[in-house]
């Protein structure tokens, strides 16, 4: 019986480089994550979107979570959206009264995302606007930008923010679709970049 040799460095061929996680399909998700509006509440809007790379193709794999205020600007105080049943442990999700201001939604197999919120009221100089948390395949760090409503221009040309980035504005500001719908798409590089922040 003859041995071959298959072991020295020099006889093994590299393997070619993939990207190993984070994956965020996993755990993460829960059921009505998108929906963070309690239902029929008249202030309800819908934003959406997709989540695209760099060659403008979208992430089927991407992670969005969103927050933002009451109508009326002020911050949530109540029980969070992951509540867990105390006696089996079980995820019991929203109450669907009391509004939490935070939700998690996951892009689909085409990178769409959506979710059902309150429309943010204004808080001390800034316009209206959700706060964007985005995970993606290949970002080892989540990523921070906001979502602007379209309606008080006023508001929005006086935005502290708004006014510092100049002429990219546009992509912090959704498309008003009408019937309380707003289009944002997330461009995570190159042409029509979507502003993301640093927070130190």
């Amino acid at each position: 019986m003859t041995k071959t040799d298959t072991g020295g460095p020099e006889q093994v061929l590299p393997t070619p480089s993939h990207t190993v996680g984070p994956f965020y399909g996993y755990a993460l998700p829960f059921p009505g994550g998108e929906e963070i509006a309690p239902f029929g509440h008249p202030d309800t809007v819908t934003v959406h979107g997709h989540v695209l790379d760099g060659a403008g193709a979208p992430l089927p794999d991407a992670f969005v979570e969103l927050w933002g205020p009451a109508p009326d600007g002020t911050v949530p105080q109540v029980d969070g959206s992951l509540r867990r049943d105390p006696a089996t442990g079980g995820h019991l999700g929203r109450n669907g009264v009391e509004f939490t201001g935070w939700g998690r939604a996951q892009t689909d197999a085409n990178g769409h995302w959506y979710a059902r919120t309150l429309r943010p009221g204004p808080r001390g100089r800034n316009a209206p606007y959700l706060s964007v948390c985005v995970f993606a395949r290949g970002l080892l760090t989540h990523l921070f930008t906001r979502i602007y409503l379209p309606g008080d221009e006023a508001a929005l040309a006086a935005d502290p923010l708004l006014t510092r980035v100049g002429d990219r504005r546009a992509t912090l500001i959704a498309a008003d679709e009408g019937r309380g719908t707003y289009r944002f798409d997330i461009r995570l590089q190159g042409e029509g970049e979507t502003v993301f922040l640093e927070y130190q």
